[in-house]
């Protein structure tokens, strides 16, 4: 949901996802001078509360001198920026946010103008596309609150998992477990196929009398070995309806997802970037996206039965991928279309690419494995004048060093482009910088330690957004080997609402964290200002552009 309204030429510009309100704003500039800040309260009637959100910057005159890690009212030590995000909204619920300039002194803080928006919050399973993202930053200010050094496994009653898993799992322990015997089936696709709590969802619902097919990867030895392990400990090694995707072997066999067959016909489909393993779940970031539409979920089932038919040549399933799942011609239309793969040529890719140049107010996209010099391309030349990356690594993997340094230095002018903001995965490593607490990783992941998700979003705030979302990094190989799958969903305002909010939460952690490596410890504190901190949000600057964007003017 969507919200804007403006007093006295004060815009504030709400948008609320499931756990994610943002809110972007505009305070004329004529109207700044003396501005020290905003603060933003939240009103919840249904929680019975009302309060003033939190901020880690003081100002130095009335620093009360709390320990490391602690939060200060913004009423008493505001935002100085023009964006912020409340992350402790709860799914189904309406909050009214209140944001107020303020003036004075630091010590005589004053109100000088204020507007007010009322938003309820989605519900994950509202709509026929409900979305649940994890946590995804372990790493994190508030997991050290919550839990201090203990790894995840450490902390009692699966408490920290649970606050990682964010109802990721716990909706897909629903999906399987509502399936009922004689009426419902589940055909799975699966890359990583080992975790023992999923797999004891499924053994449960095939002992239930629920048909249950699945094919997963085993061509290379990870995960086609803990995979196979993970058979033999179920007992599900010799499943009449157990498929291995065994070729060809220099490829992988990518999906995540889950179709839904209730009386023979298929009705929704679990997919997304999340594998079905402890680090898929509650280690990177991930979402899980289920389509509940006939039209869809058929599609993923003939993807599914076309996988499993072992043809003896590679181009013959990559022919009946493309025919299954052809490229939208034309200007695409509103709703939700398909493409999977393996495909026979890279058009796909090129598809994506154009989708993306053609952004005419915001490009967001995130990058597992590096960017694809298609996307470079975009990020130089494309159309939108904020175009913003999340990125696991700055830049993929490379043999020579001469050839790393090359692609670091082309990504660093691509940065360097004032419509360009970059984030790269990182974590506070030290206890010694601005009162931040040291964060450490939960060691569930190693080749994707911060970002695995897989998506793009054009145009998010406008009425047509586009989201393209799936099991697919955006690269050569997720186009023409690897079997994978992608959704394109354009139109849909609330599924934008959600992933445009998570995407932000996660873009703002790292680009926090990333910033640090240019910091030392010993580098003084970096204040709340009483100078004229917002001049750098207007004019032609990188915080002008993002001002413009949220605030929608």
């Amino acid at each position: 949901m969507r919200k804007s309204k403006t007093n006295n030429g004060f815009t504030l510009n709400v948008i609320s996802g499931t756990y994610v309100v943002m809110m972007g704003w505009h305070l004329p500039e004529n109207q700044c001078d003396g501005l020290l800040g905003f603060s933003i309260h939240r009103q919840s009637p249904t929680e019975n509360e009302a309060f003033f959100l939190k901020g880690m910057k003081v100002f130095p005159e009335t620093d009360p001198g709390f320990p490391p890690g602690s939060m200060y009212e913004t009423s008493a030590h505001p935002i100085q920026g023009f964006q912020w995000s409340d992350y402790s909204a709860k799914p189904g619920l309406s909050y009214t946010y209140t944001i107020t300039a303020l003036k004075g002194t630091p010590a005589n803080l004053q109100p000088f103008s204020s507007v007010s928006v009322e938003i309820t919050t989605e519900s994950p399973e509202n709509g026929n596309q409900d979305i649940y993202f994890n946590r995804g930053i372990a790493a994190s200010q508030e997991y050290v609150r919550r839990f201090g050094d203990l790894r995840p496994e450490e902390v009692p009653n699966n408490k920290a998992f649970e606050w990682l898993s964010r109802g990721l799992f716990e909706a897909l322990e629903t999906y399987i477990n509502s399936c009922i015997p004689g009426t419902d089936e589940l055909y799975i696709a699966a890359y990583e196929f080992y975790y023992d709590k999923v797999l004891q969802l499924i053994k449960d619902a095939i002992d239930r009398g629920v048909v249950v097919k699945f094919v997963y990867d085993a061509r290379k030895d990870s995960p086609k070995l803990k995979n196979r392990e993970a058979m033999v400990n179920f007992g599900l090694d010799n499943y009449a309806f157990k498929f291995e995707r065994t070729s060809p072997k220099s490829y992988i066999s990518h999906n995540k997802f889950i179709v839904k067959v209730t009386n023979g016909i298929a009705k929704s489909v679990w997919t997304g970037g999340t594998n079905f393993s402890e680090g898929g779940i509650y280690g990177h970031s991930n979402v899980a996206h289920v389509v509940e539409d006939e039209a869809t979920a058929q599609k993923f089932k003939q993807y599914w039965d076309a996988l499993i038919e072992k043809p003896e040549k590679s181009s013959t399933l990559k022919q009946r991928v493309t025919d299954i799942s052809p490229l939208p011609t034309g200007t695409l239309t509103n709703g939700t279309h398909t493409i999977f793969s393996p495909r026979k040529v890279i058009d796909a890719l090129h598809w994506y690419a154009d989708l993306a140049k053609n952004a005419t107010e915001g490009l967001f996209m995130t990058f597992a494995f590096g960017m694809n010099d298609v996307f470079k391309e975009v990020y130089e030349n494309g159309q939108a004048p904020f175009r913003v990356a999340l990125l696991d690594k700055l830049t993929r993997g490379f043999k020579d060093p001469n050839d790393k340094i090359a692609e670091e230095n082309k990504m660093q002018m691509l940065r360097n482009k004032k419509e360009n903001v970059f984030a790269v995965g990182n974590f506070v490593r030290t206890h010694k910088i601005d009162g931040w607490l040291k964060e450490k990783l939960t060691n569930l992941n190693f080749h994707v330690r911060y970002v695995h998700n897989k998506f793009m979003l054009i145009d998010p705030l406008s009425d047509t957004p586009i989201v393209v979302a799936g099991s697919a990094n955006f690269s050569s190989a997720s186009t023409l080997k690897n079997d994978e799958n992608m959704v394109v969903v354009k139109g849909n305002t609330r599924v934008a609402d959600i992933y445009l909010g998570e995407f932000m939460r996660l873009h703002t952690h790292h680009a926090f964290r990333e910033s640090l490596a240019w910091r030392k410890p010993n580098d003084p504190p970096r204040p709340l200002s009483t100078g004229d901190w917002w001049e750098d949000y207007y004019g032609d600057t990188p915080r002008a552009i993002r001002r413009k964007f949220f605030a929608r003017i």
